[in-house]
């Protein structure tokens, strides 16, 4: 169960690392709980190979893009192929913490900052 996962330290959100404790190679396995105004670690960013799914569990998760902002709800998925530029997070004005099982594969560290404005 996440619950039974401890949270990563110095994190700006609870980052439940369940593909470390599964021994996962190949993927990275993450549950996410988001506060309003908190986002989910990496600022906006994109990977050369990683594709990464989001899966909203509770709550409405936002996902920003160079083309627009997607509000993710529960029950729904979101899909981030490689070189996409991406920052999921949960706007100030939330009511509620957003919960989302995020799976990025291949597991590589290929993780880039993205300016918006550069």
């Amino acid at each position: 169960m996440p619950g039974d996962v401890s949270a990563t330290p110095d994190r700006p959100c609870v980052k439940r690392a369940l593909g470390d404790v599964a021994g996962l190679e190949q993927m990275a396995a993450n549950v996410y709980e988001v506060a309003p105004g908190e986002q989910i670690p990496l600022a906006y960013h994109y990977h050369d190979d990683q594709e990464e799914v989001f899966y909203v569990l509770s709550g409405t998760l936002h996902v920003e893009t160079p083309d627009e902002t997607f509000e993710v709800g529960a029950d729904e998925v979101f899909v981030v192929e490689p070189d996409s530029p991406q920052r999921a997070y949960n706007p100030d004005a939330a009511t509620e913490p957003a919960r989302a099982f995020v799976v990025g594969a291949p597991s590589v560290d290929d993780v880039h900052p993205y300016d918006p404005d550069g």
